[in-house]
């Protein structure tokens, strides 16, 4: 299957220049995709164009994947209502290195004459002066061309600097580079980028005399209108140290059925066959997730490691484990891992000294916690056998709660199957 025929099933393509599929069906084709180093890690809004570019090189094409170091210190207007601040040097560098080594996981940089190559175009930025790029790019492209852009107009009642109004010719700039230096003939990218890539292969025309092509995909949306790749707490990071590998898993699985059967095409390498089936069965038995549980798999895989996902599904099911199932699960626990999977779980602290001494249960539950009200309420609770401590029942009012903590800092108490309460050893 031809790359725009597998991205077209997909759902993946929104624009496409004419004679772009010929194009890639006549011969082994260069192309690129830019990523802005705005952040030391990619997040998942920018894995639809790494899974673009992965489609790319399985068709047999040549990817480049251009980290924008000098574009980053100009700041794209595109889709955005003001102007952003912009990044000093040293860290600009340091996220550029960021984003390389995130792109590594997913591109092959080592398989022959399709190898995948990664490009900073501040190292043919770094040495052109001011008076070059406007005489030899800005005297191509007229205003009124510039000023017709969506990225433009959008922006032309609030305002625009000069700087955000270049970045198209930079980025234009960038393509025709590209073509003449490395054959690369199409640019693809996300929707909001298309009048910026147009300028590009308008450059390398007017410039150039070549051809240059440019394919588009859609912006992720999800059913029920809310952002993709938002959540209360931000955006899903692809760094574990920014979005845990649980939460990361957690946010798959937690797709409705509607986006869960659109994400699956966009960022799994599932075959068509697999995946209607896949939503056949899920039809079946809805309840069962299977959609979810395939899409969050694939995915955390991928970007983390198979052992990490084993560690968010094993903390995913911990809520709904028994006896000593249950227990052992949670004594595996890391604290980052804990404190995720019970994130708004009311807690208090009392000191490891008086836990190491041992406390009774009852004064656990009510003074020292106030997790339950009264001491009749904590004896009608444990002669009842709703109470567990560390997911150990506890029935006996005389028991003494001591040292035996998650990860050397926690005891999780619980109430029936939904109430929670975390002590946390200081």
């Amino acid at each position: 299957m031809g790359f725009i025929e597998e991205m077209k099933w997909r759902g993946m393509i929104h624009d496409m220049m004419p004679g772009t599929d010929e194009a890639l069906n006549k011969e082994m084709t260069s192309g690129y995709i830019g990523f802005d180093p705005t952040a030391d890690s990619l997040h998942i809004g920018n894995l639809v164009q790494i899974m673009t570019l992965v489609h790319f090189q399985r068709a047999g094409h040549k990817p480049f994947a251009l980290v924008g170091g000098a574009t980053g210190m100009v700041g794209d207007p595109s889709g955005k209502s003001q102007e952003r601040n912009l990044l000093d040097t040293d860290t600009l560098n340091h996220n550029v290195a960021c984003v390389k080594k995130q792109l590594e996981q997913f591109l092959n940089f080592d398989c022959g004459d399709n190898s995948a190559e990664m490009v900073n175009n501040y190292d043919w930025f770094k040495d052109m002066s001011f008076l070059d790029f406007i005489r030899d790019v800005g005297k191509h492209l007229s205003i009124n061309y510039m000023l017709a852009k969506d990225s433009v107009k959008s922006r032309l009642e609030t305002g625009m600097s000069f700087t955000e109004f270049s970045y198209q010719l930079v980025q234009g700039y960038d393509f025709y580079w590209l073509n003449q230096n490395k054959g690369c003939k199409i640019q693809l990218g996300g929707s909001d980028q298309w009048g910026n890539i147009v300028t590009g292969t308008e450059l390398i025309r007017r410039k150039g005399g070549g051809e240059a092509y440019a394919v588009t995909t859609p912006l992720i949306k999800k059913a029920d209108g809310t952002k993709f790749g938002k959540t209360a707490g931000g955006s899903i990071w692809l760094d574990k140290n920014r979005t845990s590998p649980y939460k990361f898993y957690q946010y798959w699985l937690n797709a409705s059925d509607e986006d869960a059967s659109n994400f699956i095409r966009i960022f799994t390498l599932k075959e068509r066959a697999e995946i209607e089936a896949l939503e056949a069965k899920h039809k079946e038995e809805p309840h069962l997730r299977l959609l979810q549980k395939e899409l969050a798999k694939e995915i955390t895989i991928r970007v983390h490691s198979e052992e990490e996902y084993n560690s968010a599904v094993n903390a995913s099911e911990i809520l709904f484990k028994k006896g000593d199932e249950a227990v052992d699960a949670l004594k595996g626990m890391n604290e980052s891992l804990f404190i995720d999977v019970f994130e708004g779980v009311p807690q208090s602290e009392i000191s490891k000294s008086e836990i190491e001494a041992g406390i009774n249960v009852i004064d656990v539950l009510v003074d020292k916690t106030a997790f339950l009200k009264s001491n009749g309420e904590a004896r009608r609770a444990l002669k009842e056998n709703s109470i567990s401590v560390n997911k150990e029942k506890v029935s006996d009012s005389k028991e003494i709660v001591s040292s035996d903590l998650i990860d050397g800092s926690y005891i999780l108490l619980q109430r029936g199957k939904k109430n929670y309460f975390i002590i946390k050893a200081v």
